[in-house]
């Protein structure tokens, strides 16, 4: 009897019971369990798994002590019982390059067009030309890691540029998704095992003060000055309020209703169903819509447009407007989603409710608030301990009492 590769505990899709995947004498072996797959099961199976294997190694592993109803080994004894050796089993699963094809058809009617363009990239710039010819079953786990390693290594052929981690982050998930459809069509255990995303550097949170903020506003170009004050005040992210309609912009309420967003020039769903919001409007906000509307042609269906009514290009605007201008304020660069983290400072400096905040900024919770806006405040209102302090003057505590 000869040990082999670790097994693993795998369960048939949602809601499927788990089963136990392993291989012993040199064939696949897989048994159904009646258990749920639930976290508690699974660590209990796998101490089962592990006792296994530990016999597998040993030599003293009884099948049916462990599985006394097995088919798979029923029809193992039918075969040695007939004298015919088992054939080893081959790998009938079909290429990658047909199967990724085969899985993007059934998925692309999921995505947005910006994504599956992205998606495309990623399949035929990199995972085609690397595992296109394999077998989608034969593919290891030792060639998912050499592969992420080149992607990090610059390449003199062809020019190409080492990549950042999150890049490879964003080409390693198709890969993995099509290995986890395939795993579950053709049986076989996943290669990514164990394969965790690289370390991504998160992007640091500079918002600007309210007196940054006032200068920025002031200073802007005047035909500009609106857009970024609505910026500024609302939290809308860039895509939001570059595909901003005036149909979802109601002054009379007091209220923009984000439903639509602009992605690579291209109007479509916002990111996420918790993006869809109502976003209320300051009085600030509201003078800026009526100034805008003053000078809003008849046809105008966006609420900014460049020369031919076309939705702002964002990269445009942050090159040409946004950068230069801090840098014409001796302010730090920082892309202009940094309007959007201000908006939440700014928020709760003013000691708005975190939960009205968080419906504005259309986060499901106040968590980010909490761990990623917070510790702004104070430099923002530089009142670090003023609301103690009032309390106590109330009280009559002044530092001469007596206590």
């Amino acid at each position: 009897m000869e040990a082999t590769a670790m097994g693993s505990i795998r369960s048939r899709g949602e809601g499927g019971n788990l089963f136990f995947d392993f291989r012993y004498e040199g064939k696949r072996c897989r048994e159904q369990t009646l258990l749920t797959d639930t976290a508690t099961n699974r660590k209990k199976l796998e101490r089962v798994l592990q006792q296994i294997e530990r016999e597998i190694a040993a030599g003293i592993f009884d099948y049916l002590s462990y599985f006394p109803n097995s088919k798979t080994y029923i029809k193992a004894e039918l075969a040695r019982n007939k004298g015919g050796a088992e054939k080893p089993e081959e790998n009938t699963t079909p290429l990658f390059k047909d199967f990724c094809w085969q899985w993007y058809d059934e998925n692309a009617i999921r995505w947005k067009e910006s994504y599956t363009k992205v998606m495309l990239c990623n399949l035929n710039k990199y995972l085609i030309p690397e595992f296109g010819d394999q077998a989608v079953g034969s593919i290891t786990r030792a060639n998912i890691l050499q592969f992420r390693a080149s992607l990090a290594k610059a390449n003199p052929e062809s020019e190409d540029k080492p990549l950042s981690n999150d890049r490879i982050n964003h080409i390693m998930t198709p890969l993995r998704m099509i290995f986890d459809e395939a795993t579950e069509r053709f049986e076989f255990n996943t290669p990514f095992r164990n394969i965790k995303p690289l370390k991504v550097q998160t992007t640091d949170v500079e918002p600007f003060s309210l007196e940054e903020v006032q200068l920025i506003i002031s200073k802007v170009r005047p035909d500009f000055r609106d857009y970024f004050l609505i910026r500024f005040f609302t939290g809308m992210r860039t895509g939001e309020v570059d595909g901003l309609q005036w149909k979802y912009v109601d002054i009379n309420k007091r209220q923009i209703l984000i439903r639509e967003t602009v992605v690579q020039g291209k109007v479509s769903s916002t990111k996420n169903l918790g993006s869809k919001r109502i976003i209320e409007m300051s009085a600030p906000v509201i003078e800026a819509f009526k100034r805008l509307q003053q000078n809003a042609l008849p046809n105008d269906k966006f609420v900014f447009t460049n020369k031919v009514g076309k939705p702002l290009e964002h990269r445009n605007v942050t090159q040409r407007i946004w950068y230069p201008l801090l840098d014409q304020l001796g302010l730090n660069r920082r892309n202009p989603y940094q309007t959007r983290h201000s908006a939440a400072t700014l928020w709760l400096a003013a000691g708005e409710s975190p939960e009205w905040i968080a419906r504005q900024m259309g986060h499901s919770t106040t968590r980010m608030l909490f761990t990623i806006y917070s510790r702004y405040v104070p430099n923002l209102t530089r009142q670090d301990g003023s609301a103690i302090d009032r309390l106590l003057a109330a009280k009559g505590f002044n530092d001469d009492a007596e206590i």
